[in-house]
């Protein structure tokens, strides 16, 4: 179905798998913490960074390019989650 490939297109079109968070900012016992898991086919990645409050902490990082990549898709797949529940609750029903 179309809700479940458009999730894979959007993570496909980021190029995330070439990415290494080994280089972004390490979550502390103070901070929050940010995790992304991603299983597709055979390929199973995930990345663990401290929390981003916006994209001045993403410029402050090590590897600013990468922590964009990852910053943007973590918000498009927010966002079409969010999409979706409201889509959900807004449907009248046929009578």
């Amino acid at each position: 179905p179309a809700v479940v490939e458009e999730p894979r297109r959007i993570i496909q079109s980021s190029n995330i798998a070439d990415l290494d968070d080994s280089k972004w900012i390490e979550p502390t016992k103070d901070a929050g913490r940010q995790e992304l898991e991603i299983k597709m086919g055979n390929e199973h990645i995930a990345f663990t960074v401290a929390e981003i409050g916006s994209l001045v902490d993403v410029a402050k990082s090590v590897d600013p390019e990468g922590l964009r990549v990852f910053y943007y898709l973590t918000q498009d797949l927010r966002c079409l989650m969010f999409s979706l529940i409201s889509l959900h609750f807004k449907i009248k029903p046929i009578p």
